[in-house]
């Protein structure tokens, strides 16, 4: 044996003997008790900042949607902004209504001295027939009160609570900006612009007045503004719109078997493509090209759940569906969530967030694989790294991404 190789054995025995001690010191209370904490991940986000929760239409799980009493529910839950989609009125004031067809958001139907109203209007090519937000006045609409459309949710509230203008919304944000200290922000949609527009009620410019007068218009404003059609967006950057922009991205249905999306009118395109002529659909925009067009004009995409964690069923040697939870029926609770895509990540090295839509806490809205938990299901969007989420129950996304800090020892 060399004089290297004793050295080397004292040196191992020496060091055995050092980690012994340590260990002992641990155990007795001693050594030193200011031990480095555990290191924080980053995030994957963007920015490497948290991803955002958006309340889908306020907290439109529990309240009837787009409603102040629903938004600022939202926001008690600990939503970082809401989200009120945007129509006009016949004397062209903005309100928070998911459509221009207002028939299954309200109680109008049943309000006889509006049963002349009922009328058949062509949406976005589809013929829809009922009563329609721009035949009524904003005094018109505030006798009106809102319903829940789920029927699996609490209708006890339904006629109860009035229908806000897009001013009463950002009021109540800017109070409990004030009242809480956080960051609540306003994350508006231009619904059916070009529907709007051919009426001759453009929401683009009342758009921008209102988020002028509020002094929002900014990059580094509590604002996002969203919408399907790029028209809309682009329009509304060109007139001086300098806040935030995400460009929505959505598809008809998917296809169980397959794990694919489908396309079908008026869900395969945007609609202002279709009057220009533009026969790309939806998915052209998830493409490296059409991220690359997106970012010319605005700061984000929106896309449906799908385009990032596809939705597949099991199928038994026949081709036909598994009934895995054996419920009798072959639906969407008997699939499961995919490998994800690469969108996520086509997106960022882009330089575009993501925000995906929507999240919902119902068995029939979750995937077999989650056994029931709708907090389960947010996860892999976040460790994904997601940029922010719309949700109708916030405090459901809260808690998940709580769950996700933890993850990352945040």
């Amino acid at each position: 044996m060399t004089n290297r190789n004793i050295t080397q054995q004292a040196r191992l025995k020496l060091g055995a003997i050092g980690a012994a001690t340590l260990l002992a010191l641990a155990a007795c209370g001693g050594g030193d008790s200011t031990l480095a904490p555990p290191v924080s991940m980053p995030f994957k986000t963007l920015n490497s900042t948290q991803p955002i929760v958006v309340g889908h239409r306020g907290a439109s799980g529990v309240l009837p949607e787009h409603t102040i009493e629903a938004y600022a529910r939202a926001i008690d839950m600990g939503a970082d902004f809401v989200e009120p989609d945007l129509v006009a009125t016949k004397d062209g004031v903005l309100i928070a209504r998911h459509e221009p067809n207002i028939t299954s958001t309200t109680n109008v139907a049943s309000l006889p001295q509006f049963a002349s109203r009922r009328t058949t209007k062509k949406v976005d090519g589809v013929d829809e027939t009922g009563w329609f937000a721009s035949d009524f006045t904003l005094a018109e609409i505030k006798t009106l009160g809102a319903v829940i459309t789920d029927a699996e949710r609490p209708k006890q509230f339904d006629g109860l609570y009035k229908i806000p203008t897009l001013q009463e919304i950002i009021d109540l944000v800017k109070a409990r900006r004030t009242a809480t200290s956080r960051d609540i922000g306003i994350y508006p949609e231009t619904k059916h612009p070009t529907f709007h527009r051919q009426l001759g009620l453009g929401l683009e410019d009342r758009l921008i007045s209102s988020i002028n007068a509020a002094s929002w218009n900014s990059r580094t404003a509590p604002v996002f503004v969203q919408s399907f059609e790029p028209g809309s967006l682009k329009e509304m950057r060109a007139k001086g719109l300098n806040t935030r922009m995400v460009q929505l991205i959505d598809a008809d249905d998917y296809d169980l078997k397959t794990g694919k999306l489908t396309y079908a009118a008026p869900y395969d395109r945007p609609y202002d493509w279709t009057v220009s002529g533009d026969t790309r659909l939806f998915s052209a925009m998830v493409t490296p090209a059409g991220l690359a067009e997106i970012k010319t004009y605005a700061d984000g995409i929106g896309p449906w759940k799908p385009y990032i964690l596809p939705i597949r069923a099991t199928l038994d040697a026949a081709g036909n569906i598994v009934d895995r939870n054996g419920d009798g029926k072959r639906d969407y609770n008997d699939a499961s969530a995919q490998s994800p895509t690469t969108l996520i990540d086509d997106a960022h090295k882009a330089g575009l967030l993501v925000h995906a839509y929507t999240f919902r806490n119902e068995q029939r809205r979750l995937t077999f694989e989650l056994n029931k938990d709708p907090v389960a299901e947010y996860l892999p969007y976040y460790r994904l790294g997601l940029d922010g989420l719309f949700s109708d129950f916030p405090d459901t996304a809260i808690a998940a991404r709580s769950t996700y800090l933890k993850e990352l020892n945040r």
